[in-house]
């Protein structure tokens, strides 16, 4: 795992300890999922946005900040980044439909990752 992501995911974890006066992280655990899942569609759309607006520098601005609020969903599941690497790491190598039509009923939505991934193979 990246040393990034591996400090990141440190930070995250002593944050929940933290006074939510003090820590925007803190904040956000202490109003719970709802809130951080709301601030993820917020960055998602942001993200989209700056896509389609073709800059470069704020597409990278915006993702690393969809990138950080995933992570802090992930941190208040009791997850890490080092779960979704490895679902990614085992998808290596499968077909992006393959996969698709392997996964349970009700779990293939459209533009999932692994279907972007077999595209850029």
């Amino acid at each position: 795992m990246s040393e990034v992501l591996q400090r990141l995911a440190g930070v995250l974890e002593e944050r929940k300890q933290a006074d939510p006066a003090k820590s925007y992280v803190a904040g956000l655990y202490a109003r719970g999922l709802d809130t951080i899942l709301k601030k993820i569609g917020e960055e998602a759309t942001e993200t989209v946005l700056a896509a389609k607006d073709g800059d470069p520098d704020r597409v990278v601005r915006e993702t690393a900040d969809l990138w950080f609020h995933s992570l802090v969903m992930l941190a208040h599941l009791g997850l890490g980044p080092e779960a979704v690497l490895a679902e990614l790491e085992r998808r290596f190598g499968l077909s992006g439909l393959a996969e698709k039509s392997a996964r349970p009923a009700g779990a293939q939505s459209v533009g999932h990752a692994s279907e972007r991934q077999s595209h850029a193979r």
